[in-house]
């Protein structure tokens, strides 16, 4: 069984493969070339998110600098807006919706070590060779979902749509839809209601309006 299907199974694979170290390294090269990118520069861009990623929608826009582990692993939806320093360790298959915002400072990080510390220096792996082994677990992102400045995302962890995520949270746990969340380890608040809409705060509308379904 090649590396990379012991990792979509989610079981213990080894970083140091051959053939995922190619990956990473023409990840990291790609994530590289396009945070030495200026923001006028935007179809070579395009063309190197082309390169590096699973797939990309439509309208998006990633501010840079980017760091993608894999990037083939990461499967972004349409008019995805990513502020700057947004790292993505995606050994695990990490998906995002439609409409997602990103603020600065994000970070999706899926693959898990033992805890024991022996266990994470060494163990045998399923040819009886020793190394250093890990695992990873999958991160979706639905729709709508805003995640704030300085947020962590870990590990199989599924967020709903149309939430959203305060700044600075460590997101341990799935979210539900809807949602407002945030804190360490991160947690539901309460929902996000028609109490919400802009509507109700004339005195940051102005003479803007809100439009109508």
């Amino acid at each position: 069984m090649r590396e990379e299907e012991r990792i979509r199974k989610g079981i213990l694979f080894s970083p140091s493969d051959p053939e995922l170290k190619g990956i990473k390294r023409r990840s990291h090269n790609l994530s590289q070339q396009y945070s030495l990118t200026y923001e006028d520069q935007s179809e070579e861009r395009e063309m190197i998110l082309q390169q590096l990623l699973g797939s990309k929608g439509e309208g998006g826009f990633i501010q840079g600098p980017i760091f993608f582990h894999y990037g083939v692993h990461t499967r972004i939806g349409d008019h995805f807006f990513g502020n700057y320093n947004l790292t993505v360790q995606d050994d695990a298959q990490v998906t995002i919706g439609d409409y997602v915002s990103f603020g600065p400072n994000v970070t999706i990080v899926t693959p898990v070590h033992p805890f024991i510390a022996s266990e994470r220096r060494q163990m045998l792996d399923q040819n009886g060779d020793i190394k250093s082994l890990c695992y990873a677990k999958p991160v979706t992102i639905g729709d709508d979902v805003w995640i704030s400045a300085n947020v962590t995302v870990c590990g199989g962890v599924t967020i709903g749509s149309g939430s959203v995520i305060g700044a600075g949270s460590v997101v341990t746990r799935d979210i539900p839809p809807n949602s407002l969340a945030a804190g360490v380890p991160c947690k539901v608040i309460r929902p996000i209601t028609e109490a919400d809409s802009m509507r109700y705060k004339p005195e940051i509308m102005a003479d803007c309006k809100v439009l109508e379904p």
